[in-house]
C-alpha cells in the first residue's frame, strides 16, 4: 500500500516550462524528497483539456514515511516552498490517498 499526496496547480501559460522543471521528476522537490527513507516517486500530470492545470502526485510508502519526511526536512521544505512561490496562480492540495492492495 502506499500513501500519495495530490496537488492541483493553476499556472499562466508563460510559467509552463519554469513549473515543468520544477515540479517534474528532476526538479527540486524531487531531488528534496529523494532524501528521505520510503520516497517512491512524483509524477506530474498536465490536463489534457486544460493547459493551465496540472496535479502531482507524490507516492510514499507510508503516511509515516511521508511525516518523518516533513520533520525531518521542513527547513528545506519551507525554503523551497517560499523560493517557487508565485509559480503557479492558485495551489490546492487534494487530498492523501491511500492505495488498496
Amino acid at each position: 500500500m502506499s500513501y500519495d499526496i495530490v496537488w492541483e496547480f493553476r499556472l499562466p501559460a508563460t510559467r509552463a516550462s519554469e513549473f515543468e522543471h520544477a515540479y517534474g521528476p528532476r526538479g527540486p522537490w524531487v531531488q528534496l524528497f529523494r532524501r528521505a527513507p520510503g520516497y517512491i516517486e512524483t509524477q506530474l500530470l498536465r490536463d489534457a483539456e486544460d493547459a493551465a492545470r496540472y496535479l502531482t502526485v507524490d507516492r510514499w510508502e507510508s503516511r509515516e514515511s511521508f511525516e518523518a519526511f516533513r520533520h525531518r526536512h521542513r527547513a528545506d521544505y519551507d525554503a523551497l516552498d517560499q523560493q517557487l512561490e508565485g509559480l503557479a496562480t492558485s495551489e490546492t492540495r487534494l487530498g492523501a490517498f491511500e492505495a488498496i492492495p
